[in-house]
């Protein structure tokens, strides 16, 4: 390739003239319309009193209409095509989320926090486990602290097993 030409990346051909903002913002149109459901249930504002269905509705509403304006520029200006999806990132992010939800109460909150981090930091390929490990040491230590000593929530910190093994 001779000097000073620059590599571009492929455009997009169609009605669609920027795919990636037009898939982006139809997925915050569907997260809106999921929001919407939701909050069906709950009681909007009566009066001049906000019920506690308000801001569900009031934030879904605006995420549609930001949806709405992204998906709209996909139509008018040029963008890339559409670039390969990465299932690795979601997914780790994902399995560190239900790691906490589902071992917070059996492990505690600093083996939980600490594994979680661990598990998220996975999801790059360029992870650096040594930075990870001292990230999520210093982390947890946060966490343990703010939560149950600052904020007064009564976390349990160590597993129950461990606490008796101590003599806690």
């Amino acid at each position: 390739m001779p000097e000073g030409m620059k590599v571009q990346a492929p455009r997009a051909l169609g009605k669609i003239r920027n795919p990636q903002d037009f898939y982006g913002g139809l997925v915050l149109i569907l997260f809106a319309a999921f929001a919407l459901w939701a909050a069906s249930d709950l009681t909007g504002i009566k009066g001049f009193q906000f019920g506690p269905g308000t801001a569900p509705r009031m934030f879904a509403i605006l995420l549609g209409a930001i949806g709405l304006v992204i998906m709209l520029t996909g139509f008018f200006t040029d963008g890339p095509a559409l670039q390969r999806y990465a299932v690795r990132g979601p997914f780790f992010v994902i399995a560190a989320i239900l790691f906490f939800a589902v071992a917070i109460r059996p492990l505690g909150l600093v083996g939980t926090s600490f594994f979680a981090i661990l598990i998220a930091a996975a999801a790059s390929d360029e992870v650096r486990w040594v930075e990870s490990v001292i990230w999520a040491a210093v982390l947890t230590l946060f966490c343990s602290l703010l939560f149950p000593k600052g904020l007064g929530l009564p976390l349990q910190l160590w597993p129950d097993w461990l606490m008796r093994y101590l003599g806690m």
